[in-house]
């Protein structure tokens, strides 16, 4: 500090903690980073449905499923990849959502042998990114943090 009281080494109008600004924004991002990986798992779930045909001809021919007849393999991957994005999307049931498509991710990459290595690599980012959904949780974003705010707030 010199004679006239001003601190030269302290910027002015900058936060205490500068963290406290990337704080305010962990909810937007969480919101980027569920609905990144719901927007892939979403236009494979309405591929898979668009061309229906197609789709039972892959699950009989190329993709080893284990204990499930083709037809209800094929049933089951589009309605967890259309259901389980809409619920990771918005956040409801944020964390069970993710942990489905995360698990659903892991049956796909071994059920396709021919997947290949940029393949292999998309589904360990999309691994990553359900895991970081899965153990954070949707957010302040969400459905979920709208109905814990409301739901519980009187009992606290």
């Amino acid at each position: 500090m010199n004679t006239l009281g001003i601190n030269y080494y302290k910027p002015l109008n900058c936060p205490a903690n500068p963290a406290s600004n990337l704080n305010r924004l962990s909810p937007i991002g969480d919101l980027l980073l569920r609905g990144w990986v719901a927007y892939a798992f979403w236009i494979s779930g309405l591929l898979k449905l668009r061309n229906w045909d197609s789709t039972l001809y892959l699950f009989e021919y190329e993709y080893a499923v284990p204990f499930l007849p083709p037809e209800i393999a094929a049933l089951m991957a589009t309605a967890i990849e259309l259901c389980g994005t809409v619920l990771l999307a918005v956040g409801l049931f944020g964390r069970g959502a993710a942990v489905l498509l995360f698990l659903f991710n892991i049956v796909a990459v071994i059920s396709y042998p021919e997947l290949g290595a940029a393949g292999i690599e998309q589904h360990k980012v999309w691994g990553v990114m359900l895991m970081v959904c899965a153990l954070h949780g949707p957010g302040k974003c969400s459905i979920d943090a709208w109905l814990k705010q409301g739901c519980f707030a009187a009992a606290d």
